[in-house]
């Protein structure tokens, strides 16, 4: 067995250490397994929200992007950086304040029933879609670390079972704690490898005069990407950070408004680097491996340097995967769980019943975002596109928090139905992609469709201060919401 083998065995081993030692705690009830009792302090929160950040399309996907686009891919991670600043200086604070489980749960509390659905939707389709490209990243490492033994499905496939494993069995105090080493671990590795890389190529000035000539300078800020394409990420990083249900969930879980605030931002802080460290390793991958598949680009390169340091590297790409794909499944199940079957199938189901449903709904969506990732081509196109989809909850969160004069009882409904529809729209209809991103299509489409909401009906919503629950904190998931 290679010495690159065993590093990522003995990472993997302690990550199921770290999921069974906190098992018993996470079996006490579903606010543990779900969100770590809201008890987790800002540093907790902080390598929560980095390690969900700094996952497949961080790393391997800004490799990939980077041999296409040069070094500006790694705007990416500084956009996902802005999105959590901001989702600290506007949100965190108030979804610890307000209790909430959701953004769907939200909706329903302030507007209606309608609206809990439909935004259940498509945040289901955001989470299967993310869910999918960790799978794709997986096998990536993989099959270039084993491909002796793995295919890159392989290797997609045996990347989905320790993923979902580590998830059912220890919930958000597993992934949370073993976050702290997943992300000290991704930067330590990708952080040397580049040296080492740029070492052996001979610097920057090297490694430019030996990519391809091309229309942009592979080491210019924008590259080949322009500044709208740029802004466009701004925004697709700032809607998703504010509503998506992974960044909602760590806020939630907080042990109270100012530490959710400031783990956001020290998260943002730690986020910013990494993307422009990963594309210069894509970038020396162009150089070395001119023909390589993109997606290969970052494990391919890795796997050239010394055993002992590509192991650690690989390990912490793996890392990388691990610590967003748990957040990920834990905030598919929470969705599902909680905005499916407790509001709508089974009201009085028991806690123990509850933790069980929970476990199981993990375990299926994990299992079917494997046919996803099968079939996922360019994991950072994806994801971008997948998130865009968060606008419509964005535009309408931000109206409820601080113009809920503006908010009707339909408004989160058709926002929310206008968002969905113009994501298909602007798959399947190329007339309609006047605009250099489909981030600016679906903000035009939905802060136009909620204004005229504003305008034309005129029953108001519920005031979300009044909509706090006054039970403690656990009945949010062991209590049906009216």
């Amino acid at each position: 067995m290679s010495i690159q083998m065993i590093i990522v065995c003995l990472y993997v081993v302690f990550l199921f250490g770290v999921s069974f030692y906190f098992k018993r705690r996470a079996d006490k009830n579903p606010m543990e397994y779900l969100f770590a009792g809201r008890n987790l302090n800002t540093v907790l929160v902080a390598f929560n929200v980095a390690g969900l950040a700094v996952g497949a399309a961080s790393t391997v996907g800004v490799a990939e992007n980077a041999t296409q686009v040069g070094i500006a891919a790694g705007w990416y991670n500084a956009a996902w950086s802005f999105g959590a600043v901001l989702m600290g200086l506007l949100a965190a604070g108030k979804y610890r304040t307000l209790k909430c489980s959701t953004i769907p749960e939200l909706f329903e509390r302030c507007y209606d029933t309608r609206g809990r659905i439909v935004s259940l939707l498509g945040l289901v389709l955001i989470l299967l879609c993310i869910t999918s490209l960790q799978y794709v990243a997986g096998g990536a490492i993989l099959s270039t670390l084993m491909p002796e033994i793995f295919s890159m499905q392989g290797g997609m496939l045996m990347s989905a079972v320790v993923f979902i494993s580590i998830t059912v069995v220890g919930g958000l105090w597993s992934s949370g704690t073993s976050h702290i080493l997943s992300v000290l671990l991704i930067y330590g590795g990708t952080t040397f490898s580049m040296f080492k890389v740029l070492q052996r190529e001979g610097g920057f000035t090297a490694m430019q005069n030996a990519l391809p000539p091309a229309a942009f300078d592979w080491f210019s800020p924008l590259g080949g990407l322009g500044m709208a394409v740029i802004l466009a990420w701004m925004l697709v990083m700032a809607s998703q950070a504010i509503t998506a249900q992974g960044t909602v969930q760590i806020a939630c879980s907080a042990k109270d408004a100012k530490t959710a605030r400031n783990g956001f931002i020290l998260a943002g802080i730690l986020i910013f680097p990494i993307g422009f460290v990963s594309a210069i390793l894509g970038l020396a991958a162009k150089v070395q491996f001119p023909g390589l598949n993109p997606t290969m680009a970052l494990p391919q390169i890795v796997m050239s340097l010394d055993p002992l340091t590509s192991g650690l590297t690989l390990a912490a790409l793996w890392a990388a995967d691990v610590s967003t794909a748990c957040t990920i499944l834990l905030g598919a199940g929470t969705i599902l769980a909680q905005d499916v079957y407790k509001r709508f199938i089974n009201p009085q189901v028991s806690s123990a019943k509850f933790l069980r449903v929970n476990r199981w709904i993990i375990l299926l969506v994990g299992v079917g975002t494997l046919w996803i990732a099968f079939n996922a081509a360019g994991i950072l196109k994806t994801m971008m596109i997948g998130l865009s989809l968060t606008t419509a909850f964005t535009i309408v969160f931000l109206f409820t928090i601080f113009a809920p004069g503006l908010c009707r009882r339909s408004s989160a409904f058709y926002t929310t139905l206008v968002g969905i529809a113009g994501l298909v729209i602007w798959q399947l209809v190329p007339a309609v992609r006047f605009l250099p991103h489909v981030i600016y299509f679906e903000w035009i489409i939905c802060l136009a469709t909620f204004l005229l909401i504003a305008v034309f009906d005129s029953v108001p919503i519920r005031n979300p201060a009044s909509t706090v629950p006054e039970e403690p904190s656990e009945a949010m998931v062991l209590e049906p919401h009216a």
